[in-house]
């Protein structure tokens, strides 16, 4: 009876460990099918793809140089703390300064909140954008050193498996690829010196670069331009973002700026507060010395449409004789010509199909003038927006929104930058079946306080008839 249950036992433990082996067996193909799934959903969705891979990115980043952080505490800290109570004190800080900046940063969105920024939030906000950019650029380097390590040693591998097989001879150090020593130290030191740099560049970016306001001047060349109009120049700002990081000072520089550049008529395409309705009183205020002999115009962008403040800053732009056009048009006459100025609102919509048909209500074929030049003031560039301007024959729109991506590696190419990821016209010019399209970089900042290869920027674009 005894053996009977003992045998029974052993065939249940049998049973199970042959399941429990077909399953560590297959472990890898499971784990593929997962990946694979959870591929397939992120990619079929763009903006959470995007999201998935900055969250692992950011996790990874953090606890790299979390850990680093920690060993050099441990090197600086009298007495030779224990490395536990190292990586406490590192921690609390860590996790303080994230819950500082929660309401302020990562769990901000775009929520608007009257009279929020004070000092130490403001602190905080600077202070968490630097860590986040600077430590997510530089666990990128880390990442491209490491792999460039990893490609030397294998080179240096096949080489000697190469030289084995033709010299046909067999040595201990032909089987191993033993690492050369001094080109390990080297790029270790590459390595350690080149992390620091986007910390460094971050800083740069916060405190310098995005204050230091670029002039762009584009001549831009219109088949119907009117005689009247060749030379005729226009000055456009963008995205001021009024706030903590883009202040009334910094915005009245801007106004002085373009005022010297003499222009025949000044344009704004939106985005005039950044989180604070609270502002849009002291950012009208800043612009309303904008000067030009044909006047100031503009157009509303969503943080005012989502702020709800449409109607507000319509009205105390009114009062400085700035004139917002919402889905209206001003012809602009010079010399017994004229030129039709086209300005709409930003469109809204919780589907594609809803926004398709917000731009087609907002711009429609009665804002258009026929046998003279358009001008539409938009402030998103969106593909739809640009082809829908370019099938009603508007000639050219000025747009906003994307801020040339803050940071952008422009010298390369103009699409290396944050907001091609999402928006295919970024920054500068473009043209499509005779339309033309101008994004302008924007003057202000959302998000992280930082710019880097991508300048605030005033442009000024001078009309001349293209032959």
């Amino acid at each position: 009876m005894t053996l009977g249950l003992g045998t029974s036992k052993i065939r249940r433990t049998s049973s199970f460990l042959l399941a429990y082996r077909r399953v560590v067996a297959h472990w890898r193909a499971i784990t593929l099918v997962l990946i694979l799934a959870l591929g397939t959903f992120l990619i079929a969705h763009a903006e959470l793809f995007l999201l998935f891979v900055v969250a692992l990115l950011f996790i990874a980043s953090q606890i790299f140089w979390i850990k680093r952080i920690i060993d050099v505490g441990e090197w600086l800290l009298p007495g030779q703390p224990s490395r536990a109570r190292v990586a406490i004190i590192v921690g609390l800080a860590y996790l303080f300064l994230i819950a500082y900046s929660y309401p302020t940063t990562i769990g901000q969105g775009h929520t608007f909140r009257v009279g929020f920024y004070r000092l130490p939030n403001t602190v905080a906000e600077a202070v968490f954008w630097w860590w986040f950019v600077g430590s997510m650029l530089a666990f990128v380097l880390v990442i491209v050193f490491g792999i460039v390590d990893r490609a030397a040693r294998a080179a240096v591998w096949v080489y000697r498996k190469a030289r084995r097989t033709t010299q046909r001879r067999v040595t201990a150090d032909s089987e191993v690829a033993a690492p050369s020593p001094s080109r390990r130290h080297f790029l270790q030191q590459a390595s350690l010196l080149m992390s620091a740099t986007p910390f460094v560049a971050a800083g740069y970016g916060f405190l310098y670069g995005r204050l230091d306001v670029e002039i762009v001047r584009q001549r831009i060349r219109l088949a119907r331009l009117p005689k009247a109009f060749e030379g005729f120049r226009i000055a456009q700002l963008s995205d001021i973002h009024m706030g903590p990081f883009a202040t009334a000072d910094y915005i009245r520089r801007c106004v002085a700026i373009t005022n010297e550049l003499e222009p025949d008529l000044i344009v704004l395409t939106g985005d005039y507060i950044a989180w604070d309705p609270g502002a849009a009183k002291e950012v009208v205020h800043a612009l309303a010395g904008l000067r030009a002999p044909h006047g100031v115009f503009a157009c509303l962008g969503n943080h005012e449409s989502e702020s709800e403040t449409e109607q507000f800053i319509t009205a105390l732009f009114t009062e400085q004789d700035i004139r917002v056009m919402r889905q209206e048009r001003k012809p602009i006459q010079l010399g017994g010509e004229e030129l039709n100025l086209i300005g709409i609102d930003d469109p809204r919509g919780e589907s594609e199909a809803e926004w398709r048909g917000d731009v087609y209500r907002r711009l429609h074929q009665g804002l258009v003038m026929q046998g003279t030049v358009n001008l539409l003031l938009a402030h998103e560039p969106s593909v739809l927006m640009f082809d829908r301007a370019a099938d009603l024959g508007v000639d050219l729109t000025l747009a906003g929104h994307t801020h040339g991506g803050q940071l952008s590696l422009n010298f390369i190419d103009r699409s290396l930058n944050l907001s091609h990821l999402l928006y295919r016209y970024t920054n500068g010019w473009y043209e499509k079946r005779g339309a033309q399209l101008y994004v302008n970089r924007g003057i202000g900042i959302t998000g992280f306080p930082i710019r880097l290869g991508a300048r605030p920027e005033i442009t000024v674009f001078e009309l001349t008839r293209r032959v």
